[in-house]
């Protein structure tokens, strides 16, 4: 097969214009084109005639219109949290469930999950939410709580069977998570967490075009000590770096294994090159901490449990706290008001 000549995008063009894809032209761009993407495009002088002209009017042009409607709905969320990681099986959904409960532990934090891994939805199992569907009002589509003070927010609410697969390109994954943000109620948050698919593209893209006006404070990044894993979470930092997306810190998950008898602890997944920490400090980022395996945390989300309420002696819960005081010193807050027994 010949190769192609076409020009490939640029990580820049892509990463500024996330949700805008260049038209597909059925011929070569002629002399004086003013561009596909160009407000002139299919309506200048020197369009008359070209092939291309019809596909470069109905090309998308300018800034998405939804942005600012999205801003003002986030308006009331005083901080925007991702959790991201390069690798699949860290532990992402897990963290981050477990992230909503320790800040939800404080009645007077108000807390909203959005699940962004529209393929692979797990956060209404993890919190025990997993029947429930969402509820559409004047106000727009209302969240589902768990708790008084913590809501749920996933596709896995609009499936009529838990175990449909969702088959979608990525325009439409696009689309749903534009409506999370647009049309969900989500009202006066103090913490927003948006648990993120692994990699680095259509999801990770589209979250941080529709947050980027009304601000992100960042994104965790979560791992596991062994070197493989640590291959992919630096291409997501390196991601977060060009998208502009400052890194609050790495959390090493899966750190080691501690017996929930004994509280004696083994190293399972060996950190051969350094860890989650040695990679910190190559980065130049802060490491947040590391979370023990306990067999536990896997019953407590199987179950839809808070972990904190059902074993909040463990290593891992002091570890996880541990981790939620290192992240609110990043977000500029005093850990006591976040968590108060600390």
């Amino acid at each position: 097969m010949a190769p192609s000549l076409e020009e490939p995008d640029r990580v820049e063009d892509v990463i500024a214009h996330p949700l805008k894809q260049k038209p597909t032209l059925v011929a070569p761009e002629p002399e004086h084109c003013p561009g596909p993407e160009s407000e002139q495009a299919g309506a200048a002088d020197s369009c008359a005639g070209c092939p291309n002209q019809a596909i470069c009017a109905s090309a998308p042009k300018g800034p998405d219109p939804d942005i600012p409607i999205i801003a003002a709905r986030l308006a009331g969320v005083k901080h925007k949290i991702l959790v991201v990681s390069g690798k699949g099986g860290v532990g992402k959904s897990t963290f981050t469930s477990l992230l909503a409960h320790a800040f939800a532990i404080n009645p007077d934090n108000s807390v909203g999950v959005m699940d962004t891994d529209i393929c692979g939805p797990s956060i209404p199992k993890m919190m025990g939410v997993e029947s429930e569907t969402l509820h559409v009002s004047g106000a727009g589509m209302s969240p589902v709580y768990v708790m008084d003070n913590l809501g749920v927010v996933s596709i896995q609410f609009m499936l009529p069977n838990r175990d449909d697969a969702i088959i979608w390109r990525g325009p439409k994954k696009n689309g749903l998570i534009k409506q999370f943000l647009k049309d969900v109620d989500w009202g006066d948050l103090d913490f927003l967490l948006v648990d993120t698919p692994p990699g680095t593209s259509d999801e990770h893209l589209s979250v941080n075009a529709f947050l980027k006006e009304s601000g992100i404070d960042g994104a965790v990044v979560v791992t596991t000590p062994q070197e493989v894993s640590l291959l992919d979470v630096r291409k997501e930092i390196d991601f977060c770096r060009k998208a502009g997306i400052r890194v609050l810190g790495l959390v090493e998950n899966m750190s080691m294994f501690v017996c929930p008898k004994c509280d004696h602890a083994s190293e399972i997944f060996r950190a051969t090159t350094g860890g989650g920490r040695g990679l910190a400090e190559e980065m130049g980022i802060p490491f947040l901490g590391a979370v023990p395996i306990d067999p536990r945390i896997a019953m407590a989300c199987d179950y839809g449990e808070s972990f904190f309420d059902s074993f909040p002696d463990s290593p891992a819960c002091k570890a996880l706290k541990g981790v939620v005081s290192s992240l609110a010193d990043q977000i500029g807050l005093d850990p006591r008001d976040v968590l108060p027994e600390q």
